[in-house]
């Protein structure tokens, strides 16, 4: 048996297929765990959607911040209509309730004790140790999969609140948790979230640092496997695995096996 993290895919199913190829993947046998954005960009959400589905359960990705913005669409949409071309492909799909229903019982984050491993799509703030990231995901997820779904899909964007605090509630908490695992890639020391795309600039810069290089972040115990940043390459450290090498941009789709600590890529479609 072979674990595979995979980096996003964002509906490149030309490239997962051929990656799938590479590794000698067997559904019967492997286990295969994307790091979330599943879909949007790449030309076939629909096709990388029902690959994947077709092969459940020995999938279990977590999800990306393209993937919420996809069930937020069809909460919005449900009859169709998107103006983004590959959400409305899957909303006017046949099969389009089984798979994202199957989407939606999707976790924001996820353990592996064999592996010490933390599963997240962006990353965590530094106080967070990896069984309260369980804990703040689940909340999330218990909203999505229940009678509020659709307001929390609707509440999810905006980048305020900025900073964690334990005692926020409500929505703006819910906001805030799905802002840090599907979003964050900078941070500073007390837990506040720097969500522009391009870096920090000026005195920010000193403030705000890339997630995981805060040396004293609780969650330093254990590895860290997250996609997101593009920008930001292929990176497999002793403590995180940053997997989005860019595959929607040109670059290529990644797999790494944990058992062999081996890297495996096929380049992105032309």
């Amino acid at each position: 048996m072979a674990t595979y993290l995979i980096g996003d895919i964002q509906g490149c199913l030309e490239p997962l297929q051929r990656l799938l190829d590479t590794i000698n993947f067997d559904p019967a046998v492997d286990r295969l765990w994307p790091c979330g954005d599943l879909v949007n960009r790449g030309g076939d959400s629909l096709g990388v959607l029902r690959l994947l589905h077709s092969v459940a359960p020995c999938v279990a990705p977590v999800l990306g911040n393209h993937d919420l913005h996809l069930l937020a669409e069809q909460a919005r949409h449900p009859e169709g209509g998107s103006s983004n071309l590959e959400f409305e492909a899957i909303l006017q799909a046949h099969d389009q309730a089984s798979l994202l229903d199957w989407l939606n019982q999707m976790p924001l984050a996820a353990w592996d004790e064999e592996h010490r491993l933390l599963r997240v799509h962006a990353g965590v703030v530094p106080s967070w140790t990896w069984q309260q990231t369980l804990v703040y995901a689940q909340e999330v997820s218990a909203v999505l999969r229940g009678p509020r779904r659709q307001t929390l899909l609707r509440k999810m964007y905006g980048d305020r609140p900025r900073r964690w605090r334990p005692e926020r509630s409500g929505w703006r908490r819910l906001r805030l948790i799905t802002n840090v695992l599907c979003r964050i890639r900078y941070c500073d020391a007390q837990d506040r979230l720097f969500l522009h795309r391009d870096p920090p600039k000026g005195r920010q810069r000193k403030r705000y640092r890339p997630w995981f290089k805060h040396r004293n972040r609780a969650t330093r115990d254990v590895r860290i496997a997250f996609g997101h940043w593009a920008a930001l390459g292929l990176r497999c450290r002793k403590r995180y695995l940053a997997l989005d090498s860019g595959c929607v941009w040109g670059g290529q789709l990644s797999a790494w096996c944990l058992e062999e600590n081996r890297l495996r890529q096929v380049n992105a479609s032309r």
